[in-house]
């Protein structure tokens, strides 16, 4: 059996929480995202340079979630080409392209940012 005795509040954890919710995080992450574009961008292979420049991102904020989407609209045939450039295809004849991966090296420092950044906020709290 376990036994819970309490004594006091928890004035102070329930402050620090409603600090957290008015935390303007979408602010922050619409300049992560725009940062996830340019980064993609350069990373992504360059043969016409369509792939390249059809990043954008999407912030979706409900039900008390917030996340961060970067998306590539460059798509034939139903095929996003992004994801073939990152993890390769095979030709018409035959042949093989090997993927090349730029996807998560891109990104990752941007991660680190955000993960910093909102941790730093945090601890101001």
């Amino acid at each position: 059996m376990v036994y819970f005795e309490h004594k006091g509040n928890f004035n102070k954890t329930e402050k620090f929480l409603h600090s957290l919710e008015k935390m303007d995080f979408v602010k922050n992450l619409d300049r992560y995202g725009m940062e996830g574009v340019i980064a993609l961008s350069a990373a992504t292979p360059k043969d016409t340079s369509e792939t390249a420049n059809a990043w954008s991102y999407e912030i979706v904020n409900e039900r008390g979630k917030i996340g961060l989407y970067w998306t590539n609209s460059n798509v034939e045939n139903g095929v996003p080409i992004v994801i073939l450039l990152e993890h390769g295809h095979a030709t018409r004849n035959g042949g093989y392209v090997k993927g090349r991966n730029f996807i998560q090296p891109a990104i990752r420092p941007i991660f680190d940012r955000i993960a910093n950044d909102m941790w730093k906020g945090v601890r101001r709290l």
